[in-house]
């Protein structure tokens, strides 16, 4: 592995709720990064190449998931470097901050069964030209856990149109769409391709073995592992 993939450093932020970010954390390191924790009071990202925002339920998912975690400290610095083109990963909690951040559009709701998900879910992959999907090929089906609450996403038809417009959806739930996300949507992109926030957990499916029993291959379980080698990818191409 090059000195370039190897010297690569990626944040993983935790919040008070936070449940995922050691796993995450694990994810980066298989992939072959750093991995450096950064906290929710932190006044700088300490010279991160990327960021994660893992899953869990930040400040107890109070008002409405990822709420309140939009104003803590590490956000304003985040925010501003997403903008100018810093690689960042929400993943499910994540994703609902960076709704939260206006980081990406759209809104996250309550599954429409009412109910908590647990389940291995099959995504297409729809866009494999992001900063973490560029490991993919447009069209390829993966099978990545999704455990969730709040999962639904949703937005206006005028965003969904130009999310679908300038290719800016990322994954869509294959078969039944488990949480009634408009349109299918299991994961979505900001314009530049940096930003990318879905439901899924990526972080739980990097190792051969832990896919499901359907799953075939030398390799199976270890979808989730090519979000975190496309990301590493990308900073070698920068």
């Amino acid at each position: 592995m090059s000195d370039v993939l190897t010297g690569a450093r990626i944040g993983v932020i935790t919040f008070p709720g936070t449940l995922d970010d050691r796993d995450a954390a694990r994810a980066v390191r298989i992939a072959g990064a750093t991995a450096v924790p950064l906290w929710h009071a932190d006044a700088d990202l300490h010279g991160v190449d990327a960021v994660v925002l893992p899953g869990g339920f930040s400040y107890g998912d109070y008002l409405r998931a990822g709420a309140i975690s939009r104003f803590a400290p590490v956000m304003d610095v985040l925010v501003d470097a997403a903008k100018g083109g810093l690689p960042v990963l929400g993943i499910c909690n994540g994703f609902q901050i960076l709704t939260e951040s206006h980081l990406l559009p759209g809104s996250m709701i309550k599954n429409d069964s009412l109910s908590f998900l647990c389940r291995e879910q099959r995504l297409t992959v729809e866009n494999a030209d992001t900063a973490w999907t560029r490991g993919f090929r447009a069209g390829q089906e993966i099978t990545i856990p999704l455990k969730n609450q709040d999962g639904q996403f949703v937005a206006d038809e005028h965003t969904l149109d130009e999310l679908e417009g300038e290719g800016r959806v990322v994954f869509r739930y294959a078969g039944e769409n488990p949480n009634g996300s408009r349109r299918g949507i299991a994961g979505i992109t900001n314009a530049a391709g940096n930003v990318v926030g879905l439901m899924p957990h990526p972080e739980h499916a990097v190792e051969v073995g832990f896919g499901t029993a359907a799953e075939a291959g030398p390799r199976a379980g270890t979808d989730g592992l090519t979000f975190f080698t496309s990301v590493l990818g990308t900073l070698v191409t920068a």
